[in-house]
């Protein structure tokens, strides 16, 4: 948005052949705390002034000796490719308005000058232009990310899902192509998962009730970095996470699987103390004060993985969308 202060210093450029007009305007500008004003009483350099300074606003007077505005506005014309001329015109001629606002002046104001009126449409020109500034700014920035989008996922050795990433239009066989590489790849990383559940396959034969608890702890810490992974390829997609704030996304999500698994994990933990208080299980609070730190770390690495996993991948040059749930089943239940 455009600020106060931003139109106070605004570049404004006053155009009139009469010395004591000069004047009057500057002096009308600079009191109301305008602190970049210039002028000139020869039209004929106004627009090489322009083309230099990129003035944010013209005050041009209509009837000049020499070269009046019309004429000044048709020169600007061929510096203002966009046909947008920041021009007040000045007129004692209320006849003249109406071809003054076709040749592309965007306001007027009559002599003999007022200074509220004047004053107030210095503003509100300012303003919009501004604001149009702003705009095509911000426009040019969307482009320019669209284009090294499209130049990073045209580079040659990119993994599958980069070059030609699965649209809702795409083929089944294509689809299938994209896919199923990737689930071959998920396929290593379950039995890579359950091999560490197997190394503790002593410890759940004799406590049978665990297998209550592994349910739990896959479901809830897999739901917590499902959250973190959503909103991260959320981020990514709609351009919403900025360069250099990776670090501070992933220490959010950190702190959301503490806090999160922390509540939740509390009443899983309770859960967990009655079942074994019903079948007399010896050491029953010993047994829900592990249950409720085994699920808040589970929380944690599942929701910085949820947050990381995408990341890597798209520094990579990977398409995180296809590839980030494979990598990302792996992690919370271990």
């Amino acid at each position: 948005m455009v600020s106060a202060t931003d139109i106070l210093h605004a570049r404004i450029l006053i155009v009139d052949d009469q010395q004591a007009n000069v004047l009057l305007l500057e002096r009308m500008l600079r009191g109301a705390g305008y602190d970049s004003v210039t002028s000139t009483m020869n039209p004929g350099e106004v627009c090489e002034l322009h083309r230099k300074h990129r003035y944010d606003l013209i005050l041009l007077d209509l009837l000049m000796r020499g070269m009046d505005g019309f004429q000044v506005m048709e020169g600007m014309k061929e510096i203002e490719p966009e046909g947008y001329l920041p021009v007040l015109v000045i007129t004692a001629h209320p006849d003249h308005k109406l071809r003054v606002l076709q040749a592309g002046a965007k306001d007027f104001v009559s002599k003999p000058l007022e200074m509220a009126e004047v004053l107030a449409r210095v503003h509100n020109m300012l303003e919009v232009r501004l604001l149009h500034l702003e705009t095509r700014k911000l426009y040019n920035e969307l482009v320019a990310e669209h284009k090294r989008s499209i130049e990073l996922t045209a580079q040659p050795g990119a993994m599958v899902g980069v070059v030609e990433e699965e649209r809702l239009a795409t083929h089944w066989f294509r689809s299938l192509r994209f896919r199923h590489p990737w689930l071959q790849l998920n396929l290593l990383t379950v039995f890579a998962a359950a091999a560490v559940v197997g190394m503790f396959q002593g410890t759940i034969n004799r406590l049978l009730i665990l297998t209550i608890f592994l349910l739990v702890l896959a479901g809830q810490s897999g739901n917590t970095g499902s959250q973190a992974l959503a909103i991260t390829l959320r981020g990514i997609i709609l351009g919403d996470l900025q360069p250099g704030k990776e670090k501070m996304l992933v220490m959010k999500e950190a702190l959301l699987g503490l806090l999160n698994g922390a509540l939740v994990d509390l009443v899983a933990a309770i859960g967990m103390y009655l079942v074994a208080s019903f079948q007399h299980f010896p050491g029953a609070l010993m047994l829900s004060a592990v249950v409720f730190l085994a699920m808040v770390g589970s929380c944690i690495i599942s929701g910085i993985c949820g947050a990381i996993v995408p990341l890597i991948l798209k520094r990579f040059g990977t398409d995180p969308v296809t590839a980030s749930s494979i990598f990302f089943t792996t992690a919370p239940p271990t």
